[in-house]
């Protein structure tokens, strides 16, 4: 993200002209961006002309307009963001109050008015400019038959490509038709790793399986890339870990990240560090509960002993369009700022921030017990149920997707 123009006046209020620069870019503004903002940028819009014969004819033009923004669609699978509202600069082509939509895409210059930009919108801006949160981390993990590629960064998990095949079990005469389909896997996943990741620009990738698949996979992207003429080098294999997994799909990525090894190898970045505090969270819960609370009240009445040591929270309670909602959270996050505590901001499009929104989307570690507060209840709208929803068992088909849905 670059930032080109920021005008704050004492209230707040004011416009900031960014640029988006990467896809991640467009999920920090998704983030900033709500309902009642005003959003100017360039766009294309359809004209109808008639003639004085009567014949009508139409053209694309392009045009700058601002819209105060009533809905917001992002789509992460290839991070666009569409916000459409009513035009609140009459043009020669469209009048004042007509609905447009605007498409912000990447080195595309675009202009976000606030009536106020709070501390989570400008912590949320610094982290967006910092070059220093992007995607360090690339990942592959899998079972035999199942296989997710994706990018880690501070804000998301982003799953690059899945490839869901059929490889024929393993039985007593028919070895070969096994390793047959296994090869046939592994050749998908390896194209599918070096056509999305750029071994170059990640601190660490991690290849993660059950048993031993993830070697044989280590040693067939060896051998593959070198007859693609993409031989890896010594310190691009340097950089590649082996780690256990339970299974391929994407919400193993939680366990891989808990294992020491990725631990120290990542340790210096933002998403470690939340899975470090997440972790010692659960952890809490079991051994001393009366340090480890979740839901609004609870951790409210916490903050007001000044009990927080470590406050998490997801950003999908940043994005609510009930603005005396999003201002209640924003003023705990300055409160427990304010007493000296750490406030970390899970995003919800990571592995981390999914668990923490299975917990109302708020929780603390506190730094010494409060029984008391156990014995509190929660408001109906903080109880989560039971049952955690277990993610779907794909079929047995032939299955190989990118982040642009192509499959083959």
């Amino acid at each position: 993200m670059k930032l080109l123009k920021k005008y704050l006046e004492k209230d707040n209020a004011g416009d900031i002209t960014l640029i988006c620069e990467e896809p991640e870019d467009m999920w920090h503004v998704y983030n900033l961006v709500r309902v009642g903002d005003t959003v100017r940028t360039s766009t294309m819009r359809k004209i109808t002309n008639e003639s004085s014969t009567g014949s009508i004819s139409s053209q694309r033009v392009q045009m700058t307009l601002a819209v105060v923004v009533e809905t917001i669609d992002f789509d992460p699978s290839v991070c666009s963001l569409h916000l459409k509202g009513k035009n609140v600069h009459e043009s020669a082509h469209v009048k004042l109050g007509a609905y447009h939509t605007l498409d912000l895409e990447l080195n595309r210059k675009f202009t976000l008015h606030k009536s106020e930009w709070d501390i989570i919108d400008l912590q949320r801006l610094e982290q967006c400019l910092d070059p220093a949160n992007k995607a360090d981390v690339a990942s592959i993990v899998m079972h035999e038959g199942l296989a997710h590629v994706c990018l880690l960064s501070s804000a998301m998990t982003i799953v690059k490509a899945k490839i869901d095949m059929q490889v024929t079990k393993k039985r007593k005469g028919f070895t070969s038709q096994h390793d047959k389909s296994l090869i046939r896997f592994f050749d998908a996943v390896a194209a599918a790793f070096l056509r999305h990741v750029n071994i170059d620009q990640f601190k660490c990738v991690l290849i993660a399986s059950p048993g031993f698949l993830r070697e044989q996979f280590f040693t067939h992207l060896m051998e593959y890339a070198d007859k693609q003429g993409k031989k890896f080098s010594s310190i691009q294999r340097s950089k590649i870990l082996l780690v256990h997994s339970s299974n391929g799909f994407k919400h193993a990525l939680k366990e891989v990240l808990e294992d020491p090894s990725v631990a120290a190898r990542i340790s210096d970045t933002k998403a470690q560090a939340e899975v470090k505090a997440l972790n010692l969270f659960m952890e809490l819960m079991s051994t001393d509960h009366a340090r480890a609370f979740y839901g609004y009240k609870h951790v409210k009445m916490a903050n007001e002993q000044q009990a927080i040591e470590t406050l998490m929270v997801s950003d999908n309670l940043f994005r609510s369009h009930d603005i005396p909602q999003r201002k209640k959270y924003v003023e705990l996050v300055e409160s427990v700022k304010n007493q000296g505590g750490t406030v970390l901001i899970f995003s919800s499009m990571h592995v981390s921030g999914e668990q923490l929104s299975m917990l109302t989307g708020i929780a603390a570690i506190l730094r010494f017990p409060l029984p008391d507060i156990e014995n509190e209840e929660m408001s109906d709208e903080e109880i989560i149920p039971e049952e955690i929803p277990q993610p779907p068992e794909y079929p047995p088909e032939e299955i190989i997707e990118d982040e642009n849905g192509w499959s083959g």
